[in-house]
């Protein structure tokens, strides 16, 4: 949904009516009762009535959607406010999902480059732990951005881009940053797709999961682990796993889950035993549903 709200006061800055403007600029009544339900109007027209106004075109008109979850982390994001969601989520999933991969950064350091851009560095620290620290919070406002886009294989590989691009990776000539793995590699002992298969089964595995009509938490744990087991990418797969549930979460509105890192032995477990039992990344996930609830009720959100 579009809220016109800015294209509203701008009107009665002007004295003018919506009727008198659609004559005025020779728009439709088709339009303006677009207008009017929040509906998207075209770039063209938009164009044309903030020239008319003179307003810059993004102040007339801003995008509102019906989760709530996601309305409330935009604004925050927008406003850069310290101590609500948006900040939480930003230092908890940071910090949990890196902490999973090996990140040697505490909580605390975490949080203090978040809200300070400083780092107060302990001993055996590497660079590429700030570094994607950093990124990972560059991804999730990009998750936030896209989040009511369909997933599409673009947008995944730039969820590793955003992650990787200036790491220590990212100097190595056979690894790809922002694209499809070079050479084939093991996870927990298990085999992974082959770098020349990974292109067709990360097609087939987005064509199918998008082409399911009401997708639940059950749907983005699914697409999460089959993520997993084909792992497109070089490094960085888990990250942008559990980015990509993230964003389809709040593209679906579903509670999103956060994998605390206390939590990982299951996670992990679950992810190697998914393809004969599904019940413990599925818990485990449910589980980081209640976690992100937690957070929620401590922020005092109701949904």
């Amino acid at each position: 949904m579009i809220s016109y709200e800015g294209l509203e006061n701008a009107l009665k800055e002007k004295c003018v009516g919506k009727t008198d403007l659609a004559l005025r600029l020779g728009i439709s009544t088709r339009t303006i009762a677009k207008i009017a339900k929040g509906e998207k109007l075209s770039k063209r027209s938009i164009q044309k009535i903030a020239d008319y106004l003179g307003k810059d075109p993004a102040v007339l008109m801003r995008e509102v959607s019906d989760n709530k979850i996601l309305q409330l982390l935009r604004e925050e994001k927008e406003m850069k406010l310290s101590g609500g969601l948006y900040h939480e989520l930003q230092v908890r999933m940071t910090y949990n999902s890196n902490h999973i991969e090996g990140s040697r950064l505490s909580e605390d350091q975490t949080r203090l480059i978040f809200e300070t851009n400083t780092i107060d560095v302990g001993d055996g620290v590497s660079v590429d732990d700030i570094f994607e620290t950093v990124h990972h919070f560059r991804a999730i406002d990009y998750v936030i951005d896209t989040a009511e886009e369909v997933l599409t294989e673009e947008i995944v590989k730039h969820l590793h881009f955003i992650l990787k691009h200036d790491t220590k990776d990212s100097t190595l000539s056979w690894f790809a940053v922002g694209d499809y793995k070079k050479r084939a590699n093991v996870v927990g002992g298990r085999d992974t797709a082959k770098p020349s298969e990974v292109h067709a089964r990360m097609k087939e595995l987005l064509e199918e999961y998008n082409a399911k009509e009401n997708v639940t938490v059950e749907d983005i744990i699914a697409l999460h682990a089959e993520f997993e087991y084909i792992h497109p990418f070089q490094d960085g797969n888990g990250r942008v796993g559990r980015l990509i549930a993230l964003k389809e979460c709040l593209r679906h509105n579903v509670i999103p889950f956060i994998i605390e890192d206390s939590k990982k032995n299951f996670y992990y477990r679950g992810l190697k035993e998914w393809r004969n039992e599904k019940g413990r990344l599925t818990d485990t996930c449910l589980d980081g549903q209640d976690t992100f609830v937690r957070l929620l009720d401590m922020l005092e959100i109701a949904l």
